[in-house]
């Protein structure tokens, strides 16, 4: 894919986002680029739903501005942190995680602790096969790679460790506490926030391949916000000091402080962290595969990450990442 039209326009964001109307001979000299072109990004732009005026004699102006990705601001935010991790920025792309993958199965050579971030996703990926609405600029689209050296069984309880690192940024960075939605989701006030996903490639006892995806609702417009077919929220609904590059270095620092800690104990000393956050805790549930289905008081998860319920009396685990989780109705 080229990335040249991508840079034209993410170039024109950057100026737009400053404030106030900006010409378009302006934006064409600075791109070096002729005004059609310009004109053809500027659709293009407004197509992929990002709402930018038009005005003859004026040029061009943002409706609000948006949460946009710098790779220097993000490095700065990091090294306050004493955090190393590598941060690629890609203003398009198909999906952060089908990348990291594609890079995995190329044989690439991955450091643990690569992160890729993006503006846009053209095929963003959820749990069981669901699209993950990804609209230029508005959200958070995120991938971390980290490697298992012991192997996928030791990687059954990650995505509770995921879970925990975004509720540690967002409380960090906002004052914010969410709630945690077994396996892969955070809630806040009852809605959905932001949703992990956990790719794996490896050995059951050699060494495994980790893409830990994670999408955050920052700022979403009206015409993305239709597709989901869920209770939603964004960041910006409860937060006026959105910063998206403080953000993807909070979140790559907390990510690496709860991985670090797997790594050593598991989930030991996550199991009542995530307990107390839990946003079905004692509520009536119900698990679904698709094909059964189990009804049960929600009591959090057990030391291997399972989901556990009181049935009759009993507690049981449940496991597995392809098991759907509903609160009943009351």
């Amino acid at each position: 894919m080229d990335n040249a039209p991508q840079g034209n326009k993410l170039a024109i964001l950057h100026a737009l986002n400053q404030g106030g109307f900006v010409s378009g001979q302006v934006l064409a000299t600075q791109l070096g680029i002729s005004r059609a072109a310009i004109s053809k990004h500027i659709r293009s732009l407004q197509e992929m739903g990002i709402d930018i005026f038009t005005l003859n004699g004026k040029g061009y102006c943002l409706n609000e501005s948006l949460p946009l990705l710098n790779c220097e601001e993000i490095q700065q935010h990091l090294a306050s942190l004493a955090c190393e991790n590598n941060v690629e920025v890609r203003p398009i792309i198909d999906s952060t995680n089908t990348e990291l993958m594609r890079r995995i199965q190329q044989g690439d050579d991955l450091v643990s602790g690569q992160v890729l971030v993006a503006e846009m996703q053209q095929a963003g990926r959820g749990r069981r096969g669901r699209v993950w609405q990804s609209p230029f600029g508005a959200n958070l689209y995120y991938s971390y790679y980290w490697k298992l050296e012991e192997g996928l069984q030791a990687a059954m309880g990650v995505s509770i460790a995921v879970g925990l690192a975004v509720y540690d940024a967002i409380e960090a960075l906002y004052g914010l506490s969410a709630a945690l939605k077994w396996p892969n989701d955070i809630y806040l006030h009852g809605r959905k926030l932001a949703g992990v996903l956990v790719e794996l490639e490896g050995q059951v006892e050699g060494p495994c391949h980790l893409v830990i995806g994670i999408g955050i609702n920052l700022q979403m417009p009206e015409t993305a916000s239709k597709h989901i077919d869920q209770p939603w929220t964004d960041l910006a609904s409860h937060t006026h000091s959105l910063n998206k590059n403080a953000l993807v270095a909070q979140l790559t620092h907390s990510l690496a402080q709860r991985l670090a800690v797997y790594q050593v104990s598991g989930l030991a000393t996550m199991v009542e962290q995530w307990n107390n956050v839990n946003a079905f805790g004692n509520d009536m549930v119900t698990l679904s595969t698709g094909m059964r289905t189990w009804r049960g008081v929600c009591e959090g998860i057990d030391i291997q990450g399972g989901i556990v319920l009181r049935q009759d009396g009993e507690l049981k685990s449940y496991y597995g990442g392809e098991i759907s989780l509903r609160k009943d109705s009351v």
